[in-house]
């Protein structure tokens, strides 16, 4: 090979899109409990902590487009986890809101993914503390790509 700083176990590009796959992939059981798919799972977190938000905002907070968070929340309202309305000060703008169902979730999300999460990351090497700084790096890493 020619160039070494292209070989695949060089970057870090590759470590982390293998980490959210398979992070991915160990959610899947878990929230198919809840009967959703992981990226409804991220919309339910942002409305969770915030509830009544503009597509624009919860896209926003997910780094994600507005044409790729709108097919999502139209099959959320299809499962009755959330309803969409119109802004009262601009027609334009959608409203997403949970429902009684999707706030309900968030316990029953409580009880089910901590825990098989933690099962799951039980053999992994990293403390807690690692884990704190794993997240900070990769919130810089987040921030310098944005």
């Amino acid at each position: 090979m020619a160039h070494e700083e292209l070989r695949l176990d060089n970057q870090v590009c590759f470590r982390l899109y293998s980490a959210a796959r398979l992070v991915m992939q160990a959610y899947t059981p878990l929230l198919s409990e809840l009967g959703i798919t992981y990226p409804q799972y991220l919309v339910l977190m942002v409305l969770w902590e915030k509830d009544s938000q503009p597509v624009n905002d919860i896209a926003h907070r997910l780094l994600l487009e507005t044409n790729t968070v709108t097919p999502l929340l139209q099959r959320m309202e299809k499962q009755g986890i959330v309803v969409r309305r119109k802004g009262e000060q601009d027609k334009r703008q959608q409203i997403v809101s949970l429902t009684e169902k999707g706030r309900e979730m968030e316990e029953l999300a409580y009880a089910i993914i901590p825990k098989g999460m933690g099962d799951r990351l039980a053999a992994c090497p990293l403390s807690i503390d690692d884990f704190k700084q794993l997240t900070a790096g990769l919130d810089g890493i987040i921030e310098a790509l944005k």
